[in-house]
């Protein structure tokens, strides 16, 4: 009678488990707030390790931002602990470097002094900085070209410094970091805006039109002769350029812990990071490509997605970029097994904490940890949720194609994970 009755327990056991959920089945179906627009769900019970809710889970949406969640994982498979800042070898009275697409050096939101002090201290008369391992493009695919003057839309380079970016801060008085574009400020009779403006070709700024404080980050086109005018002007000794090849015995100095470029680039959605977090995947194999690191992450860590991704950037900003929810939930399993979930809980945004979902799920105690994404018309969220009742689930949830604000879709999501966290 027991063997019989066994089978019999875990048939009820088990749809039990799957009946519980089907008032989300319902709601993702006939909720007016889930089905203006078109959306994706997909729910995994760490526990039971199954799939407990999909809706259009096996439809391609456009991630944005959850891309980073993507390159993440790519810099867990590549990277180690420490940042390949940059690869060099010494010839004669020369001290030849090459770029790895580090984006930490100088930058203001993750100051690392390693690179300067490195350079500062050789013993070699001349310092020769050669761009010859990177002939990728200044922009990514599909970026809109008239971002150039916003912050996220700074430029890819093998060396980049200062992020890539110009600092101005107004307080009574107008200042810019580096102090080497001072004289690249300027004013226009044409220029009327409350935005410091870039001249789109060139690295000429117009100062806006009224005196209020504020601060603005403005991309500078980078050039590999500007990057060796902004290392002799911090270094206070020369560097000049030379299109040396690349020599594979070159050594390598590291910078930044890897976690800190994770961590930012995770939390407040640093384009420039995630973008150079993908060259810095590419450079193991002695290249600077996106597209090499992309593919190579593709093909040997990511093979077994049950969606092949199209994933065209490091950072999302591209609306080429195409995953499914199925996709990013199978990938969020792949990072909570590499990752101890202490380290990685740190790592993301924390809904009423930090991070780009601070200002939603209030509670008591934190219990969304993840990744949003947005632009025009598309807002997700990916990660992971902890319930009222302790248990862990694993979710990602996809809006395109909506008129809505992204901060009503914002809040309409947090209202729909809020229902999970108190109902599971």
């Amino acid at each position: 009678m027991r063997l019989f009755l066994c089978p019999i327990l875990f048939l009820l056991l088990l749809l039990t488990g799957c009946s519980s959920y089907r008032p989300l089945s319902r709601e993702l179906r006939k909720s007016p707030a889930l089905n203006d627009h078109f959306t994706g769900f997909a729910l995994y019970d760490w526990k039971t390790q199954k799939l407990v809710v999909q809706h259009n889970a096996e439809q391609y949406f456009v991630p944005a931002s959850n891309t980073k969640l993507f390159s993440f994982y790519a810099g867990l498979t590549t990277l180690g602990d420490s940042v390949p800042a940059l690869r060099y070898v010494s010839r004669n009275d020369s001290l030849i470097f090459w770029g790895t697409g580090d984006p930490s050096l100088l930058n203001p939101n993750l100051p690392d002094t390693t690179v300067i002090h490195f350079l500062r201290q050789r013993p070699e008369r001349q310092l020769v900085f050669s761009p010859a391992n990177y002939a990728g493009p200044r922009l990514g695919p599909g970026w809109a070209w008239d971002d150039y003057n916003d912050d996220y839309s700074a430029e890819l380079a093998a060396l980049p410094l200062y992020g890539n970016i110009v600092r101005f801060k107004a307080a009574g008085q107008l200042t810019t970091a580096p102090r080497f574009f001072r004289d690249s400020l300027g004013s226009s009779a044409q220029h009327r805006g409350r935005r410091v403006q870039r001249d789109e070709a060139r690295n000429h700024f117009d100062r806006p039109t009224f005196s209020r404080p504020f601060q603005q980050d403005v991309p500078y086109r980078w050039t590999p002769e500007l990057a060796a005018q902004l290392l002799t002007d911090t270094l206070r000794r020369g560097v000049v350029v030379a299109p040396v090849p690349f020599d594979r015995s070159a050594r390598t100095v590291f910078s930044v812990r890897t976690d800190s470029l994770y961590k930012r680039m995770l939390q407040v959605s640093d384009n420039l990071l995630a973008e150079h977090l993908m060259i810095l995947c590419s450079s193991t194999q002695d290249t600077l490509s996106s597209s090499v690191g992309i593919e190579t992450a593709i093909q040997k860590t990511l093979s077994d997605l049950p969606q092949k991704p199209v994933w065209r950037d490091g950072s999302g900003l591209s609306r080429y970029n195409l995953f499914t929810p199925q996709s990013l939930v199978v990938l969020l399993q792949k990072i909570y097994r590499k990752v101890p979930q202490e380290r990685l809980f740190k790592l993301l945004a924390v809904g009423g904490s930090t991070g780009t979902i601070q200002k939603v799920y209030k509670t008591d105690r934190p219990f969304v940890y993840a990744k949003s994404g947005s632009m025009t018309g598309v807002y997700n969220l990916s990660g992971y949720l902890i319930t009222k009742k302790g248990e862990l689930l694993l979710f990602s949830l996809m809006h395109n194609n909506f008129a809505q604000s992204v901060a009503e879709m914002r809040d309409r999501t947090a209202a729909f994970l809020t229902r999970i966290y108190e109902r599971y």
